[in-house]
């Protein structure tokens, strides 16, 4: 019973050796390729094969330790390349970021041509788009990034094309200023608004000053017309009023009566039938008070005194 148990212990762990072993050893002989991916066998670093449909492939070669694969993917592929510090063609120095999608077309050329993909596409991206954007300003980088995008594209592609790479799309991810750049860019926005505020204003004020003395003119035109109008009006009814005596005489007596303000004006209107006539309150002698008369004569005596005076110092 226990020799039973002790074959069964071992068979467990001699299957559970030897299945894995065996799968790792027939792993030696064959290479299994996935979809969108290539694999290259080089023996001593040289190329000497490619398998490039799906599967697996037995290759009894693959063993030998002077044997080596590589694994390529043809899936498209993409990178970010952050804080790449560019000039424009004023000196400005601008930050961006640069966003390429790529796919490997030919792995024998990804792999051998270039040494290290990585820092190569960032090597020729930063050279290209310092030579590209630098012939623009950072306002026209502004508006036309899709054509910039564009032409950092056609710039490059013969260039990866060399090492078995096509460039799908570069597009210009984020754009940024160093901050002593943006604070001076940000005072001449808010001169230039200032300026354009003030010549609004200025334009306004003398719009205003024009139509207001516009205005006045016209308002002036009218009143003169007006005035000749009231003229001409008065004078019409006048004539009318002419045409009819009794009526005329009335209005006429009016307006005398509106002259007369009675908290100033005292109106005579002649003596009544048993008061004075006018000749009698003509020859009426005007008595005055004694103090008037007092004050009448010592002024006399003054005047008199003065003349005497001013006689004696002449002789």
């Amino acid at each position: 019973m226990n020799h039973d148990f002790l074959q069964l212990i071992l068979g467990i762990i001699s299957g559970s050796i030897i299945i894995p072993l065996i799968i790792l050893i027939s792993r030696s002989f064959y290479i299994q390729v996935e979809n969108e991916t290539n694999v290259l066998l080089c023996r001593f670093g040289k190329l000497i094969k490619i398998y490039q449909e799906p599967g697996i492939h037995l290759c009894f070669e693959k063993i030998l330790p002077t044997t080596q694969t590589i694994v390529v993917s043809l899936k498209k592929d993409f990178r970010r390349f952050e804080e790449i510090h560019v000039n424009d063609c004023r000196g400005t120095t601008i930050i961006i970021d640069l966003w390429i999608e790529f796919k490997i077309l030919y792995p024998e050329k990804a792999v051998f041509q270039v040494e290290n993909l990585e820092k190569s596409l960032q090597s020729i991206l930063t050279s290209t788009a310092t030579s590209i954007l630098g012939t623009f300003e950072f306002k026209q980088i502004l508006s036309n990034r899709n054509a910039l995008n564009q032409k950092l594209k056609d710039e490059i592609k013969n260039e990866t094309l060399r090492w078995g790479i096509v460039i799908d799309l570069i597009f210009i991810s984020k754009l940024s200023l160093l901050p002593e750049v943006s604070q001076q860019l940000f005072d001449a926005v808010a001169a230039r608004l200032e300026k354009a505020k003030a010549d609004i204003e200025e334009v306004g004020r003398l719009d205003a000053q024009l139509l207001e003395a516009e205005t006045s003119s016209q308002v002036a035109a009218l009143i003169a017309e007006a005035k000749g109008q009231y003229s001409l009006s008065i004078g019409n009814a006048y004539y009318k009023l002419s045409q009819n005596p009794e009526l005329f005489d009335a209005y006429k007596k009016l307006y005398e009566f509106s002259l007369l303000k009675p908290h100033r004006t005292v109106a005579f209107q002649g003596f009544g039938a048993e008061e004075l006539t006018s000749m009698e309150a003509a020859m009426t002698l005007v008595t005055l008070p004694e103090e008037s008369i007092v004050n009448n004569s010592s002024n006399q005596n003054v005047f008199g005194q003065n003349s005497v005076h001013r006689v004696m110092s002449n002789a």
